[in-house]
């Protein structure tokens, strides 16, 4: 658990450092737009993972139509 919580303080603040750095070098506005472009590609990512996870495809489905098929086939 202690490892857990280092890295995860290591990575908030390289995350912060690599912030700091870049805000300088490149200045503002184009770090709020490279900002932006992550945080919207970041939730397209989230989004599309969600969406394939609750989607009615693959194995969900198929296992209903097999239990379906089993209680049809059992109650004859």
């Amino acid at each position: 658990m202690g490892k857990a919580i280092a890295f995860l303080v290591a990575l908030i603040a390289g995350v912060v450092v690599v912030g700091w750095v870049a805000a300088n070098l490149i200045g503002p506005v184009l770090f709020y737009l490279i900002v932006g472009a992550l945080v919207i590609g970041g939730g397209y990512f989230l989004y599309a993972k969600a969406k394939k996870s609750i989607s009615q495809d693959g194995r969900t489905q198929r296992r209903i139509e097999a239990a379906t098929k089993t209680y049809r086939m059992r109650n004859k």
